[in-house]
């Protein structure tokens, strides 16, 4: 995973210089940093919903792999907020599984006042027994419709009619554009959206186009629901003529049939099945198969039912739905009729298995995941919290942004400074050790007025070691150590002995370890900033939420209203306080026990060189012929 360019590390490594600036990156990268679990596809988009499409036994109990095929899914108030999305549903989008890919779909309805919509999504592929998962994205108040029915269906799917109309015709929704002649009367309780209503007395025209024209022995599949106003009616359903050739799909006493008729005008009509049911919505499908095995099988709610052998005759003229012009009254349908679909294939019976279980009522298909906001600073669920933070509230979270912004910088200083003198320490170790114990030879070289051995130090170098309070140790013990032997000059030479006693080096030390205490001052300054925040920042986050919570409280009180939604804002906001005291603190923790850490190693090292330091004077300066010697010159 890439990390946000305000929190690579290497980057703020280079800042250290600029401690104010890799404060404020760090910040952003933090606070602008999308805090969604997973892969979105659009942070456009800030909701969305899981869809599994179930075709194991549980589900839809599919028996055949599908693909590219019209799912049709169904939104209400149990399934889908409404109000998160735009009112004219422009804003719905279909995902692929991957997150990636964006699916073909289109709206048949979406009615925000009643909270109800259809949407038809075209599925690449569907697996039998095996679930297929998809995503629904909403929430997008700058998004414009783009769904298009004619990208949903494929090139053999010649007429769809989803009769959302009202006093014109039914529209075609494929790209053939085969919109009906005649305008319907509208069934309101239609199965999905609006549906046609017929009495018995009207029909609604077909156009002749020829994507609608059969040629001889050609597949064919129509299918639609129906709803018979009675149980035992004989009406025509669909009725296609041209010359003495026909096609009719009706009910005989209430049970489905198909019926063809050749160049001789005889008609043949297969067996009769059940009656359907009065008042209820029926599923009913004709596919008329390839010339291999030329036979149409009615279909009654997913099930194959009659078969009526032979052929389909030419057919090229204009049809009609719900009754047959020249026929008597009595022949026309009573009832509604809701979705008619034509297409110029013989659909397995996997597919009319699907249209019937998917776009019926008892759905067992499309199954509907929880909603997931994207969790921003602006949406989501973290956004409803900060929305609903009250005054006092902002009050004790800015003291605790401010806090939290004066240890990341000292924080920030502290890191700087530790890995500046931890590196001037060892160049400094590495010249002391190349002298031998030197210390004229060691004050040459830092000063640059000499090299050993042939080292030459370079001026970047000499600025470094400037910043080692190894040097500031020996520069007080080298000072100390002029000074003593320079006050024991003998009066016959002028020179100093090089003798120190026991007195003087305690004396040196002294003078040192009072060094080592400035330095480790130095090094521990504003520590105390980084102890105020761990300790303080829970607490003042902690009074925050007490506050928090007596306000929320006192405002349900006066309202009179007590609810978990009247509740649960206020508390979370409250909560709020305490979150960013502990994010005050954890760092600020973590940073204080790592910086205390570093700087104890350098105090140790230092000790280690105060010793180191005092010894080789000791050596050097104390020794007994020495001692004997300053004894001589003392009582000459």
């Amino acid at each position: 995973m890439k990390l946000p360019a305000a929190l690579d590390f290497a980057r703020l490594g280079r800042m250290f210089r600029r401690p104010a600036a890799a404060v404020a990156a760090l910040a952003a990268g933090l606070l602008l940093a999308p805090m969604s679990a997973s892969a979105w596809w659009s942070h456009d988009w800030s909701y969305r919903k899981q869809i599994t499409l179930d075709a194991s036994p549980k589900g839809a109990d599919l028996k055949a792999d599908l693909a590219d095929v019209p799912v049709l899914v169904r939104l209400h108030d149990g399934v889908f907020k409404f109000s998160d999305a735009n009112p004219d549903g422009s804003d719905i989008r279909f995902v692929a599984d991957d997150d990636k890919t964006p699916l073909k779909f289109h709206v048949e309805k979406f009615d925000s006042v009643f909270n109800l919509a259809f949407v038809w999504v075209q599925v690449p592929r569907l697996k039998a027994g095996a679930p297929t998962s998809l995503w629904l994205y909403y929430g997008n108040p700058k998004a414009v419709a783009e769904g298009d029915a004619r990208e949903t269906y494929g090139p053999a799917q010649t007429l769809v009619y989803h009769f959302g109309e009202r006093g014109t015709p039914a529209a075609d929704a494929t790209g053939y554009r085969n919109n009906a002649t005649s305008a319907f009367q509208v069934d309101e309780s239609g199965l999905i959206g609006n549906a046609a209503k017929f009495d018995g007395q009207t029909a609604i025209g077909l156009p002749a186009s020829p994507s609608l024209a059969v040629p001889a022995g050609s597949p064919l599949t129509w299918s639609a629901w129906i709803k018979p106003a009675a149980a035992d009616q004989d009406a025509v359903i669909y009725a296609l003529h041209d010359g003495a050739r026909a096609l009719v799909i009706g009910l005989a006493k209430g049970a489905p049939y198909v019926a063809l008729a050749d160049d001789s005008g005889a008609l043949r009509q297969s067996p009769a099945g059940a009656a359907l049911a009065a008042g209820g919505w029926h599923h009913l499908a004709l596919v008329a198969a390839a010339p291999a095995s030329p036979q149409a099988t009615l279909y009654v709610d997913g099930e194959p039912g009659p078969v009526l052998a032979g052929p389909l005759p030419a057919l090229a003229a204009a049809a009609s739905l719900g009754g047959q012009a020249g026929t008597p009254a009595t022949a026309g349908f009573r009832g509604g009729i809701d979705e008619l679909e034509i297409a110029k294939a013989a659909l397995d019976p996997a597919t009319i298995q699907l249209f019937a279980g998917n776009q019926g009522t008892a759905d067992k298909l499309v199954q509907f995941g929880g909603d997931e906001a994207m969790s921003t600073w602006s949406s989501g669920y973290v956004g409803i919290i900060l929305h609903s933070v009250t005054l006092d509230g902002w009050v004790i979270i800015s003291i605790l942004l401010v806090m939290a912004a004066v240890s990341w910088i000292v924080m920030v200083r502290k890191a700087g400074q530790i890995q500046l003198v931890t590196r001037a320490n060892r160049v400094f170790m590495e010249m002391f050790r190349s002298t031998g114990g030197d210390f004229g030879a060691l004050r040459h070289l830092v000063g640059g007025t000499a090299a050993v051995a042939g080292t030459e130090i370079s001026e970047r170098t000499r600025r470094l070691v400037g910043n080692s309070p190894l040097l500031k140790l020996f520069n007080a013990g080298s000072e100390e150590l002029s000074q003593r032997l320079n006050a024991r000059k003998t009066p016959k030479n002028g020179k100093a002995p090089a003798v120190l006693s026991e007195q003087s080096i305690e004396a040196i030390r002294a003078s040192v370890d009072s060094t080592l205490i400035t330095e480790t001052q130095a090094l521990n300054r504003l520590m105390v900033l980084l102890t105020i925040a761990i300790s303080g920042g829970p607490f003042i986050g902690l009074l925050g939420t007490v506050v928090g919570v007596m306000i929320t409280f006192a405002a349900v009180a006066a309202a009179g209203d007590v609810n978990v939604n009247a509740i649960a804002p206020g508390i979370a906001a409250a909560l709020v306080a305490t979150v960013a005291g502990l994010f005050v603190a954890i760092p600020a923790l973590f940073g204080y026990n790592y910086l205390l850490t570093r700087i104890k190693e350098i105090t140790a090292q230092m000790h280690v060189f105060v010793d180191a330091l005092v010894t080789r004077m000791a050596e050097s300066y104390n020794s007994p012929d020495e001692l004997a010697e300053l004894g001589e010159l003392a009582g000459q």
